[in-house]
């Protein structure tokens, strides 16, 4: 009993819950109470519970490719109209009375034997489709003529068509049919209590022999000496896990070369094999992770290392015109910012991408209180800004900015004061516009008079203007 106890404890059923049904209603708000449709398969479910009280109002329920060894709690989904639980471990029809809206149950590769509970879908009068291709009870003689003459309101069976002279046919021979579908029944549920037995009896016998594997292990010989005992193990560390690899690939090929009769026990035995082994995977990987050695960042004498262990790009700027280090870290474009974490001290900087470490020593000390970290939008690049400890100011140029500044402040307010219009002065020393007072005497100069002057002016339009026409009443130009 206490063996029996540790294996159950070991593989637990697993049922229907909440959180995954929640899952599976992501196109429904997540929202159970008004869920119409939910796909539940490929789960490993191995008891169906729960649903007919949280989804009331469910019409369509896949539930294939699971390990469901009998039909039940779902007789109060009375809107149900599609059930689907094709290559599961049930064994009979029942339980769906209440389904008052059925009108599709697909039952494929199931193990149902008993072919009398199809009469319990009598009650469902909408049901037009059932489907019982793969189950031991489609190789009995008379199983299509049987269920076409008991279910008067199907349509199809098996994906075909119910011709009424079928079905006509099948009443005639029904009484006939019934008692020979009866007696193939016998033997087979005389079969599969033999095959019962016979699982119990394989499993008894497994659980013994893990269990004698077990006090092997646990009273193997070993030194009385606690130092002793740790050096042999040190010692047979690697024999034991080789011994332990052949041992588990000598087990794998007796398990899937032994013959054994596909049954419900069979195919459910086969699942916690497949679970067991990889549960150990999963634990000998965890181990390895735990096994590894940490990281190397700081040296026993305190000198701080350059390591890259994620293998990011990185570049780092010094911008001397801010007095500040800017570090660019090629970080993936999508990966979450709650996994990262940066460090900055003054001498170097960390930053660990998914816990692994990127550690760079900075050529100058810088202020961790005022550096600050980002990340780009378009990129996902990691920014670190870090302002260097030691400060560089240009008090020359700042002040003679703001002497010009005031400068030009006083000049406008003494000219608001003043209350004279204020005149652009060029001062030719600093700038290279052309001296426009010196052009106009130049002129003044090349003429002979103000009165030759005037002509030339005249003459010179005159001639580069062609279409030029002398209007006497416009005033000549000054």
């Amino acid at each position: 009993m206490e063996d029996s106890a540790v294996f159950i404890q070991i593989f637990p059923n697993v049922t229907v819950t909440e959180d995954l049904v929640r899952r599976r209603a992501e196109h429904n708000n997540c929202e159970i109470f008004s869920l119409e449709e939910i796909s539940l398969h490929q789960q490993e479910i191995e008891k169906l519970e729960y649903l007919d009280k949280w989804c009331r109002d469910l019409k369509i329920l896949y539930l294939q490719n699971n390990l469901i060894p009998k039909i039940e709690n779902v007789s109060k989904l009375k809107k149900l109209e599609y059930l689907n639980v094709a290559l599961n471990n049930i064994e009979r029809i029942e339980n769906l009375e209440g389904c008052e809206e059925l009108k599709k149950l697909d039952l494929t590769a199931n193990f149902i034997g008993e072919l009398s509970s199809v009469e319990s879908l009598k009650h469902n009068i909408h049901l037009k489709e059932l489907f019982l291709t793969g189950n031991p009870c489609t190789e009995f003689e008379g199983y299509r003529q049987f269920v076409v003459a008991t279910l008067h309101q199907l349509q199809y069976l098996d994906s075909k068509e119910i011709e009424r002279s079928e079905r006509i046919k099948a009443l005639q021979d029904y009484p006939e049919v019934k008692q020979k579908i009866r007696e193939q029944e016998q033997v087979y549920l005389l079969k599969r209590a033999r095959e019962k037995e016979e699982a119990e009896r394989r499993m008894q016998e497994k659980k013994d022999k893990k269990q004698k594997q077990m006090e092997s292990k646990l009273g193997f010989d070993s030194p009385d000496s606690p130092q002793e005992r740790e050096n042999h193990q040190a010692e047979g560390d690697g024999e034991q896990e080789t011994c332990r690899t052949v041992e588990d690939d000598e087990e794998d090929r007796r398990f899937w070369e032994e013959p054994t009769p596909y049954t419900p026990e069979s195919r459910l035995e086969t699942h916690r094999y497949i679970e067991e082994k990889r549960r150990a995977k999963d634990n000998t990987r965890e181990s390895k992770k735990s096994e590894k050695p940490p990281w190397t960042l700081v040296t026993a004498e305190g000198k701080v290392l350059n390591v890259n262990v994620p293998k990011l790009h990185f570049s780092l700027k010094d911008d001397e015109e801010n007095n500040q280090f800017i570090l660019e870290l090629a970080v993936y474009r999508y990966l979450d910012t709650s996994l990262l974490d940066v460090d900055v001290q003054p001498t170097y900087i960390r930053v660990l991408v998914k816990g692994k470490p990127f550690q760079f020593v900075l050529p100058e000390e810088v202020k961790p209180d005022s550096s600050s970290a980002k990340r780009s939008q378009t990129t996902g690049h990691l920014a670190v800004t870090m302002p260097k400890a030691k400060e560089i100011t240009l008090a020359k140029q700042k002040v003679s900015a703001s002497v010009k500044h005031s400068d030009c402040d006083t000049l406008q307010k003494n000219a608001r004061r003043s209350g004279k219009v204020e005149k652009l002065e060029v001062d030719p020393s600093k700038y290279s516009f052309p001296d426009v007072t010196k052009i106009i005497q130049e002129k003044e100069r090349t003429g002979q008079g103000p009165i030759k002057l005037q002509p030339e002016k005249i003459t010179e339009v005159k001639k580069s203007c062609v279409d030029f026409e002398n209007d006497e009443d416009v005033p000549p130009l000054i």
